[in-house]
C-alpha cells in the first residue's frame, strides 16, 4: 500500500494522481502498486508538484516496515539516524519585522 498527501498541489497534479489513486481526503491519496510503478507515479509527484509540497509513505522491508519521500518547502524533513528515518522539524523562519 501506498499513500500520497499533497499541500498546495495545483489542480492539474490532484486529478493525474486521481487517475491512479483514490483521493479518500482533499490531498491524500492511497493505492497498491508495484514499485516500478510508485516510481513513475512519483516521477509525476516531481514533476507537477511547482510550489506545493508532497509526501509519499509505502510498505517497505525496513525496520520500520515502511519508507518514505519528500518534495518541497516542509518543516518536517526526513533524517536518518542510525538507520532509521525520522522526522526532523526545520525552526521558524522568523519575518523581517521585529
Amino acid at each position: 500500500m501506498m499513500v500520497i498527501v499533497v499541500n498546495n498541489a495545483p489542480p492539474r497534479l490532484r486529478g493525474r494522481l486521481a487517475a491512479w489513486l483514490l483521493e479518500i481526503r482533499a490531498g491524500v491519496f492511497v493505492g497498491h502498486y508495484s514499485a516500478r510503478t510508485r516510481s513513475r507515479i512519483w516521477k509525476q509527484v516531481e514533476c507537477g508538484i511547482e510550489q506545493g509540497d508532497a509526501v509519499m509513505c509505502w510498505k517497505a522491508p525496513t525496520d520500520q516496515g515502511f519508507d518514505f519521500l519528500t518534495i518541497g518547502q516542509n518543516r518536517r524533513m526526513p533524517k536518518d539516524f542510525d538507520g532509521l528515518k525520522l522526522v526532523q522539524f526545520a525552526p521558524w523562519e522568523k519575518s523581517g519585522k521585529n
